[in-house]
């Protein structure tokens, strides 16, 4: 079977307009100088010919265009940009609890009580749109930049308006289509208003949009333009775009509540019949990444000793923690003799990890990162702020952001079987006193007085989870004497620093159960005196692309040929268990842990479940679970579960009583179908008389 993607006419009407150009502080680059710093805002009245007849204006215009993909339109980001990513069944932020107006407020997010003003992108994502679409249009009059400029300009913008479409369709669902030739604003709203499209047409023109984006975008960035898309990212993105389409909740979804997504003359936008070829797209746009060749996991090379940190002598027993030596995981007849990705001889797995997010891998040298924003500390709402609030009170951070128990529990055994509780009525624990600084090598890498409930993880949990008891390296700590703040120990108990204190309600961890995913050991604060890592964004990396290409392959029934991006070539495409262990097995090999076995493969229902417990694992913290959980139609089950963790109500003469799970009544939950979709601004709908509300939330009071 042959499939041809569906090509949009383009329009080239060209328009004299006015307008006041604005240039807001944007994301463009990363290296020396990540954002162009705007110091005021520079307003003139130019024609349009004006503006881009000039490099450094229809430069500007651009700059304006990639602004619109900051604040509420990251990927990843703390819950002030990103809600999404502390609100679903793994993640969770504990301040703001009493704050009932405050759009930030969890158990609003948790019990869809959110309304049509809280968190909205929707103006933001429209406006740069429309700004991409004029620059697309205009700027081949600029006389001022070459053939070759201009053709990587004008992709790059085409990449960011179908990005931003992107957003919005991942958010709201079926959306409006602008013209590309823009809007007259002029007309009155009436004359202006547009329906909304299809889910179909929505993906089809987005990744139709990508494909023309990547065929004219540079392969490679040099440091300084890190934040600009590439061919891998435009290619990356398509496949997401086709992902989300091919999933349960927008492709033959015949629930009561799919049925009630219409346009304003009632034409049903979300399709009732299952269509497998958008799961082999997906497979084949996956695929033209991976062939790309450019892109491959990040690894760090295994550490037979443990390094020095900055040279303090006097805390070198501690240099396990900051630079430890290499954890070898459990030994596999397979995997244990071989260089990655063939094995993990070669391979610090814990460290190859935790270095993709804490800073210890600058952007321009991570082989892995295919679409980022850069380095986007600034405000409080980034990954930098991510990691202050995962940082313990005591430490000077806000010790509000956690994990749930269910996400403790999806992590491996370091051996790769599935996590078993401990007898709870017979929990032992590490030593109390060490004897040595070799204490810990009978429970690797566990430090004094913890729960071995904890012991015997698999990487990604040690570089990720703040487990009661984890050790807080803090050595970006500067002060003179920083022996009570550098490498903590911190515990959970009620009776501890950053346990539940009395009269405390937000700022300790309902759970018991923090979050290490982006703190680097030298990130530090206190008071007034502060010290952090830059951490890139991980927007897209390599391993999504591999597990995107495994889900993908595992739904085909059938064999599929593809037409590639360019139309060039066509992919073959079919379920075939050596390409899904292809890609899924350096994912787990870096973690490592062994592949899956042929049982799996051979299942497509036991590959399906595995695939999302490796989703969960590998991404947690990345925006991806809330959406994940939605386009399976898991989220009714999921988000509405019961949240629990450990007894944050026990004292460390009781610790035993604290390692036993209970249910967190303070963190009732519920999944209504409205919060398949966020709501749409009332006064969205106001302005445009033909786009209706999604199924649940309210329209505006005449």
């Amino acid at each position: 079977m042959r499939i041809d993607h569906f090509k949009y006419t383009k329009k080239s009407t060209m328009k004299k307009i006015f307008f006041t150009l604005i240039l807001p502080a944007v994301l463009l680059m990363a290296g020396c100088k990540d954002y162009l710093e705007v110091d005021h805002l520079l307003e003139k009245t130019l024609d349009i010919e004006g503006v881009f007849a000039s490099r450094d204006y229809s430069d500007e215009w651009l700059a304006g265009v990639y602004s619109h993909l900051k604040g509420g339109n990251m990927d990843v980001s703390s819950k002030r940009a990103a809600p999404f990513n502390l609100i679903s069944d793994d993640m969770y932020f504990n301040d703001n609890r009493k704050s009932v107006d405050n759009g930030e407020n969890y158990q609003k997010y948790k019990n869809g009580e959110y309304s049509e003003g809280d968190r909205q992108t929707w103006g933001s994502c429209y406006q740069g749109i429309r700004d991409a679409s004029t620059y697309i249009l205009h700027i081949d009059e600029c006389g001022q930049l070459t053939d070759a400029e201009i053709t990587d300009r004008k992709a790059q913008a085409r990449f960011v308006r179908a990005y931003l479409y992107w957003l919005l369709l991942r958010k709201y669902g079926p959306i409006p289509l602008l013209p590309e030739e823009g809007l007259d604003f002029t007309q009155d709203y009436e004359d202006l208003a547009i329906p909304r499209n299809t889910y179909v047409e929505c993906a089809t023109y987005i990744t139709d949009e990508l494909a023309l984006a990547a065929r004219d975008l540079n392969v490679n960035r040099d440091t300084r333009n890190m934040a600009r898309p590439t061919k891998g990212a435009a290619l990356a993105a398509r496949a997401k775009v086709f992902l989300y389409a091919a999933s349960p909740l927008f492709n033959g979804n015949t629930d009561a509540w799919a049925a009630q997504v219409v346009d304003d003359e009632g034409k049903r936008l979300i399709s009732a019949t299952v269509d497998e070829t958008l799961w082999a797209k997906a497979a084949a746009a996956a695929k033209e990444v991976i062939d790309l060749g450019i892109y491959r996991l990040y690894t760090v090379p295994v550490r037979d000793t443990a390094g020095n940190h900055r040279g303090y002598n006097k805390w070198m027993d501690f240099d396990y923690y900051y630079y430890p030596k290499t954890i070898t995981p459990p030994h596999h007849p397979e995997y244990s003799d071989k260089n990655f990705p063939d094995g993990w001889r070669d391979i610090d797995p814990f460290e190859s990890y935790r270095q993709l997010f804490n800073g210890g891998v600058q952007a321009s040298a991570n082989p892995e990162l295919i679409f980022t924003r850069g380095y986007n500390q600034q405000g409080n709402d980034d990954i930098l702020a991510m990691a202050l609030h995962q940082m313990p009170r005591s430490l000077g951070g806000w010790n509000t952001h956690g994990l749930t128990l269910k996400m403790y529990e999806a992590y491996y055994m370091k051996d790769g079987t599935g996590y078993s509780p401990p007898d709870a009525s017979n929990l032992q624990y590490t030593d109390t006193a060490p004897a040595s600084p070799n204490y810990y090598a009978n429970y690797l890498p566990l430090p004094p007085r913890v729960s071995l409930m904890h012991a015997n993880r698999e990487p990604r949990f040690y570089a990720s989870v703040a487990y009661n008891g984890s050790i807080w390296e803090c050595d970006g700590n500067i002060l003179a004497d920083a022996q009570d703040v550098r490498y903590k120990q911190v515990f959970y108990y009620r009776d501890a620093e950053d346990g539940k204190l009395p009269g405390e309600t937000q700022f300790y961890l309902p759970t018991g159960i923090g979050i290490k995913k982006y703190y680097h050991p030298y990130d530090w604060t206190f008071m007034s005196s502060s010290a952090f890592m830059r951490k890139p964004e991980p927007a897209i990396r390599y391993a999504e692309v591999l597990l995107i290409y495994a889900e993908a392959l595992n739904e085909l029934n059938g064999a599929y040929s593809v037409l590639s991006y360019d139309g060039a070539s066509s992919i073959a495409v079919s379920r075939d268990p050596a390409e899904m262990s292809r890609a899924v097995k350096q994912v787990r090999i870096r973690a490592g842990l062994p592949d899956f076995g042929q049982d799996i493969y051979s299942s497509q229902a036991k590959f399906r479940e595995k695939l999302k417990q490796e989703r969960q694992i590998e991404l947690m913290g990345e925006g991806h679970r809330y959406f994940d959980l939605r386009r399976w139609k898991d989220a009714p089950t999921e988000e509405a579960a019961p949240i629990w963790g450990f007894n944050m109500n026990m004292p460390t003469a009781q610790r035993t009583m604290f390692d036993q799970p209970v249910e967190i009544l303070s963190m009732p939950t519920v999944f209504l179908d409205k919060m398949y979709l966020w709501p749409i601004s009332h006064n969205e709908l106001r302005r445009n008389r033909r786009l209706t509300q999604n199924p649940g939330w309210t329209y505006f009071t005449e």
